[in-house]
């Protein structure tokens, strides 16, 4: 038998819940200059509560073929991957902000 979920009621089969959350993100992307002029780009705005942020970064470094980090909320990759990470990150369903 199936579990329910214990914050929408519905069977764990069927549950929204992580979709929802998805949506409701307001995700921005920035670069920022770092030591040595290397430029690393800043995915902010993961609420880490609904959101797998350590999965959601593995899959960021492996689309981008970067290294990179999650630090204080924010994933940290190395390089400027402002189209790429917008891309992958609108494929997963999270609305997006590029600045």
């Amino acid at each position: 038998m199936a579990g329910i979920c214990p914050t929408c009621g519905l069977p764990k089969e069927i549950c929204a819940c992580e979709e929802i959350a998805r949506e409701q993100q307001e995700i921005r992307i920035t670069t920022a200059k770092r030591r040595y002029g290397k430029i690393v780009t800043i995915v902010e705005g993961i609420d880490a509560s609904d959101i797998d942020i350590d999965d959601l970064a593995r899959q960021l470094k492996t689309k981008c073929a970067a290294g990179g980090t999650v630090k204080d909320g924010k994933i940290e990759l190395q390089g400027d991957h402002k189209r790429k990470v917008e891309a992958v990150l609108q494929e997963l369903g999270f609305p997006i902000s590029v600045s």
